[in-house]
């Protein structure tokens, strides 16, 4: 029979624990390791490509969340490519949205057609862009966005 190593009280062979103090003990079962120890890095657990395709799921949405929870070199690199070409084109909507409702009111027919013009070839360029990216990501490739990644390398630093 063994005895604990802080308080002496006899426990069983294997145990982890002191059933009288609750100190841990040498021998028996190992206490549990937590899931996420400290020192390594979060993980998503999906393979890496899956991982970067969803990156682009949500736009910039995604890429912010998948930002901070994957640190993989690759995963990193289409989520701030994410945040930063899908943040520009939400921007971009945002200041061109205001312009197209003023233009309906304000505007004769063809100031107003060719904002809806160029309001519609972002949005038909920004869908192409997002299947693209994601494909791309998907098949392993890190395909970059001339400007947009070296910006996103500019602003979280190289993935």
């Amino acid at each position: 029979m063994a005895h604990c190593t802080k308080c002496g009280a006899a426990i069983a062979d294997n145990a982890g624990f002191c059933g009288s103090c609750g100190a841990p003990q040498g021998t028996g079962t190992p206490a549990a390791t937590p899931l996420v120890p400290n020192s390594a890095p979060v993980q998503t657990g999906l393979e890496p490509n899956v991982a970067g395709a969803l990156c682009y799921a949500l736009g910039w949405v995604t890429g912010l969340i998948f930002f901070f929870i994957d640190k993989r070199p690759s995963v990193r690199f289409h989520a701030t490519q994410s945040i930063v070409v899908f943040g520009c084109i939400a921007i971009l909507y945002v200041v061109l949205g205001p312009l197209l409702g003023v233009g309906l009111f304000s505007a004769g027919l063809g100031v107003m057609a060719l904002f809806h013009l160029i309001f519609s070839l972002i949005w038909l360029a920004s869908i192409i862009l997002w299947i693209l990216l994601m494909v791309k990501a998907y098949q392993g490739e890190k395909f970059r966005v001339p400007i947009a990644a070296d910006l996103a390398d500019k602003i979280f630093g190289k993935a």
